[in-house]
């Protein structure tokens, strides 16, 4: 079982990898233990603490049907203090 599909790149994901929490989108099936174990040997860090969710697919209007986006679980990994995965760095614009 593939435990990481992909890292969550949002404004509010790339706010909390600064206090060292990054965000993941797991299979459904993981446990916090195997997500846990797969951040540590992907990425080679110590992972502190790991937070999981059920998202809940909804109904979307499109043009003149419904449909429904997927179910999917997210996983929220705090790492300890030194480490760092790269990906999530916030780039600052300058104003010129």
């Amino acid at each position: 079982m593939i435990v990481l599909i992909r890292p969550i790149i949002t404004e509010k994901a790339l706010r909390l990898a600064t206090n060292r929490q990054y965000t993941f989108e797991v299979d459904r099936r993981a446990n916090a233990i195997q997500i846990g174990k797969a951040v540590a040997a992907e990425y080679n860090v110590t992972v502190s603490s790991v937070r999981t969710s059920n998202i809940a697919g909804v109904v979307r209007r499109f043009r003149k049907g419904q449909g429904h986006t997927r179910s999917w679980k997210k996983a929220v990994v705090t790492i300890t203090k030194g480490g760092k995965i790269p990906g999530f760095e916030i780039e600052v614009e300058s104003k010129d």
